[in-house]
Parts: C-alpha cells; sequence; structure tokens
C-alpha cells in the first residue's frame, strides 16, 4: 500500500506554529537577545573606545558603504587612488538594503535612523520566517530553538547593526518556507530579492532551484510554477553582476572591485587552509584562534546535519554557500558572519534542542546565548576590525 500525504496548506502551517501566539514568542525571543547584546555592548565600550556611543558602534564599517550607495548612488566606473591603485568602491554592494535605507530617508528621516530601522524591522520578519521554516520542517520547539540559536550566535551582532545580514536572513527563510509550502510565486519574488541582497544569494537561487526539481517530478502537470520561481531566483546575481560590467564596461568589474577592496577572491579553499593551519600552530591571539575553531565546528556541524538528512534544498544551498565562504579569500575575520545566514550548521542544534527535555533545551540555549551575545560584543568593542 502507497501512503498518501496531502499537501499541507498555509493554514495548517500557521496552526502547527502556534498562531500569533507562537510567532510572538519568536520575536520575544530576538528581543531578548537583542536588547541584552546592545546592554553588552554598552556595558564593554569604555570612555576611551571609538567609536563611544552605542548607536554609533551599530553604524560603522559596511554600514558607511551602504549609507554611501543609498544617499549617493553607485559611482560611474572604478576608483583608484591618488597613486593609480585601484580600489574598492560602493558597486561591491548589492542593491536590496540600500534601496530600502534610501526608501526611508525619502520620507524625511535620517539615514542612519532610517538605515538602522529597516535592519531591526528585517530583524523581525527574520525571526518571523526563522520559526516558521523550522516549524515547517520540524516542529514549533524546532521553530524556537532555531530563532535562538541564529541570533544569539558569535556573529549575530550584525542584526543589530547597519548590515544586511538580518534582511538576507529574512529574505533566504522566507523562501524556503514559502518554496517547502509550494507557494511559488512568494518563493520566487523572495529568492529574487535574496540574490540581490548579497552574492551568496546565488546560492539560495540554486537551493530554491532544487526544491522546484524535486516538485516538478512529483507533479509535471504543475511544472511553469516552480521552474519560473527557480528561473526567477537564478537571475538575481547575474543581473546585478551584469549590470555592474555594463556600468564600468567591464565583464569582470565586480570582481575585480571585490578583490582591489577587500581582498577577495575565489582560490579554493588555500587562504582559509592556510588561515587555520597557521593560527592553530602558532595560537596567535584569542580572536585568531577562536575564529579558527568557529569555522571547524562549523564544518563538523555541517557534517552532522548531512548526515541526519536535511530537507534536500535547504542541504544543497547550505553546501553551496560553504563552499563560497570557506573558498574565498579575504577577512577571515567575516567569516562567521557570512556563515550566520546558512542555516544548515546549526540544525544539529535545532534538533537536539527540540528532541531534548525543556529544562535541558533551555539550560543549553541559554549558555550559547551568553557567550554569542559576549562575543558579538566584544568584536564591536574592543576587537579593533572589521566584521
Amino acid at each position: 500500500m502507497t501512503l498518501v500525504t496531502e499537501k499541507p496548506t498555509k493554514d495548517d502551517l500557521w496552526e502547527k506554529s502556534g498562531g500569533w501566539s507562537g510567532v510572538g514568542a519568536a520575536v520575544g525571543i530576538l528581543a531578548l537577545t537583542r536588547i541584552g547584546q546592545l546592554l553588552m555592548i554598552a556595558w564593554m565600550g569604555g570612555a576611551n573606545a571609538e567609536p563611544k556611543t552605542v548607536w554609533d558602534r551599530l553604524l560603522i564599517w559596511d554600514a558607511g558603504w551602504f549609507l554611501r550607495v543609498a544617499m549617493d548612488g553607485y559611482p560611474e566606473g572604478f576608483t583608484y587612488s591618488a597613486d593609480g591603485r585601484l580600489e574598492g568602491n560602493e558597486l561591491a554592494f548589492f542593491p536590496v538594503y540600500p534601496m530600502l535605507i534610501r526608501a526611508g530617508a525619502g520620507l524625511g528621516i535620517d539615514p542612519g535612523v532610517a538605515a538602522l530601522t529597516v535592519a531591526w524591522v528585517a530583524s523581525v520578519g527574520a525571526a518571523v520566517a526563522l520559526h516558521l521554516l523550522g516549524t515547517s520542517l520540524y516542529s514549533k520547539r524546532a521553530g524556537w530553538a532555531l530563532v535562538a540559536i541564529c541570533c544569539s550566535a558569535p556573529a549575530s551582532v550584525v542584526l543589530s547593526m547597519a548590515y544586511s545580514e538580518s534582511i538576507y536572513i529574512a529574505l533566504v527563510a522566507g523562501m524556503f518556507v514559502a518554496a517547502h509550502r509550494k507557494v511559488w510565486w512568494a518563493a520566487g519574488l523572495l529568492g529574487l530579492l535574496t540574490a540581490l541582497s548579497r552574492p551568496t544569494g546565488a546560492a539560495a537561487a540554486i537551493g530554491l532551484t532544487v526544491a522546484a526539481l524535486l516538485a516538478v517530478r512529483a507533479n509535471r502537470e504543475q511544472a511553469w510554477k516552480p521552474l519560473t520561481a527557480a528561473a526567477t531566483a537564478l537571475a538575481g546575481v547575474p543581473l546585478y553582476l551584469g549590470w555592474v560590467a555594463y556600468r564600468v564596461g567591464d565583464l569582470t568589474a565586480w570582481f575585480k572591485i571585490q578583490t582591489a577592496g577587500w581582498g577577495t577572491s575565489f582560490d579554493y579553499g588555500k587562504s582559509t587552509a592556510e588561515f587555520l593551519w597557521s593560527t592553530l600552530r602558532s595560537g596567535d591571539g584569542w580572536i585568531p584562534v577562536s575564529m579558527a575553531f568557529l569555522l571547524l565546528v562549523a564544518l563538523a556541524a555541517a557534517g552532522v546535519a548531512l548526515a541526519q538528512k536535511p530537507w534536500l534544498p535547504l542541504a544543497v544551498y547550505g553546501i553551496v554557500a560553504m563552499i563560497l565562504v570557506y573558498g574565498q579569500a579575504g577577512f577571515y575575520h567575516s567569516k562567521p558572519r557570512l556563515l550566520l545566514p546558512v542555516l544548515l550548521t546549526l540544525l544539529p542544534a535545532v534538533v537536539a534542542a527540540s528532541k531534548a527535555r525543556p529544562r535541558v533545551a533551555i539550560l543549553s540555549i541559554t549558555a550559547w546565548a551568553l557567550f554569542g551575545l559576549w562575543y558579538g560584543a566584544y568584536l564591536v568593542t574592543v576587537w579593533p576590525y572589521t566584521l
């Protein structure tokens, strides 16, 4: 006998997630992590540290680039230093987040306020989408665990900053929820926006393509819907890279700008391997050593997750995204942030927490959160380098 299950409806997911109370709990978990970390940042920021205020700390590093794109637009071409060397410029940054900042500023809001408002609202969207994704794939408890573990990870401080991670996580998690529920118009739209938010949106589009192919194999009569969604998402990254190439007049313009500004180029993991080898061999500095361990733990967690046979589209997305992160040269201290939206590395802890006794799960996640939130606060108050 063949067991046939009906396709779950949107109402089923809403009921399974706990409805408004379940979503409210997810947002409450997010709020606890954000408020707790902001208090840590205020406490750890010494009087002689720069910038001095919590607000200013949330608007440093990449935030300045996003604000310049939002207010001044993209440059017309390459940017050169006084001695003629190619430099990085705003064309390296994908457009969704700057467009939203610009929209807020167009309403008369201060650009910095608009940037943080967009990021914080997107963080709420990310919490809701993560809860729905964990619930859809596993259970309501898994949904809450996914929110808590993701939003208190060592690099989760960027969810409070004027960075694009909160938007990206909201979009990619929402895309996978829509794909899992077979709401293809939403999956395609969210996939396109995901791909126009960050370069790793290409990995998300590939994950959505896998979901679409699975749907086509199950029902060939409705193939155009999932295939259209996949094609829409796949177009995002090439569209932006192509636009940069056209604007500058160089097919490889975006890649040259990335390399010149941030040393980012794909070297098949050579730089990552060299960093891990030299750092763990010499033990030079606790932040480099801790980040090396974070990278190794993320690899191990991904291996455990794959052994548990997660939903194939999410697994493929995670593998491709991790290849992009580990395979590229660049600032090693940015890699934990780039891994935050991968989600695959979080699944073993999420599954374990959802199956453990509530007291054990709460204590374990609390311990993780205390370390992760403190670590992120340290990175933006004491650690002098960009994330």
